[in-house]
């Protein structure tokens, strides 16, 4: 029998890329998580890593193993759903990854309503772009994550994670008001929403950094309006283009969930067909699905997406 402590150290490796990430992760030196290793090569009979430059790597026989642990895993995630479901309170703790926008007008809700109904359940929130979280919850640091998509870029889906739809959360493009803002009164004027887009190219832009979805979507979208974005102010913090489009320094491309149901503040206008909301999901691990905090927290979640509302118009 192989060593279950062992095994999943070999799959922190895999998810976490180096020794001193899972020794970080796990509170080890990298010199044990390196022994223990050596041992688990020792029980199963083949080398397990490989040296890749500073670094290493899995052979084929460690992702073999990899597999089979993932599979043992998610057999004692349904065991620990089970007994959970079993009590008559829920207590323990949940761990929950949340980006921005989500962070601010859903988490606050549900936590609410959790609250009420499972006094005893401690919830923990991150606020981290699905970029990190999703990795995270596959390296077992979340039970939950909060995630997003954008049109046409669609999320890489592992096999080890389960998906639920929460909603569509539809995206507009902002600028500033007329008054002194130049290609502002333009787009304000245009008729049609790749015109509008268009009036704005000698516009200043706000938009999230490079190598996100969000900016891979958005510099999509001006191209297909045949224009490269003006990109002056880069940043994953949507209430700060919401600031710089207020005070007339870029146009942006806001969701509705900004707004948290409150009167926008800055003219919108929807996108073209076919890129018009990004869809927002919670993902989990394979076989967490059936425990009852996941399955509170979803419901929680539902209800404040039911109680969020669309923007006010100016």
């Amino acid at each position: 029998m192989f060593d279950l402590h062992r095994l999943r150290l070999l799959r922190e490796l895999k998810h976490r890329g180096t020794l001193a990430a899972v020794a970080a992760a796990l509170s080890y030196s990298p010199s044990a998580i390196s022994q223990q290793l050596s041992q688990l090569e020792t029980e199963v009979g083949v080398p397990l890593l490989e040296p890749v430059g500073r670094r290493v790597r899995l052979t084929q026989q460690a992702e073999i193993l990899v597999a089979h642990t993932e599979a043992v895993l998610e057999r004692l995630e349904r065991a620990e759903a089970d007994i959970a479901t079993s009590l008559t309170d829920l207590t323990g703790t949940l761990r929950v990854a949340s980006f921005q926008t989500a962070a601010l007008a859903l988490v606050p809700p549900a936590l609410t309503s959790l609250r009420a109904s499972h006094p005893r359940l401690r919830v923990h929130v991150t606020q981290m772009e699905p970029e990190r979280a999703l990795p995270g919850l596959l390296a077992r640091d979340f039970d939950l994550v909060i995630a997003e998509e954008y049109p046409g870029i669609p999320n890489p889906r592992p096999a080890e994670l389960e998906q639920e739809e929460l909603c569509h959360d539809p995206l507009r493009l902002a600028h500033p008001p007329r008054a002194g803002s130049g290609g502002a009164a333009d787009a304000a004027d245009a008729s049609g929403p790749t015109a509008r887009l268009r009036a704005l190219a000698d516009h200043p832009w706000v938009l999230e950094p490079e190598g996100t979805a969000a900016r891979h979507w958005a510099m999509t979208l001006c191209r297909s309006a045949d224009f490269e974005p003006d990109v002056r102010f880069e940043s994953t913090d949507l209430l700060l283009h919401l600031r710089l489009v207020e005070q007339g320094h870029a146009a942006a491309l806001l969701p509705d969930l900004v707004w948290d149901g409150r009167p926008a503040t800055v003219p919108l206008h929807q996108l073209p067909r076919g890129r018009r909301a990004r869809r927002l999901f919670t993902a989990i691990r394979r076989g967490r699905g059936r425990h009852p905090a996941i399955q509170a927290c979803r419901q929680a979640l539902r209800e404040a997406v039911g109680a969020s509302g669309p923007p006010g118009r100016r």
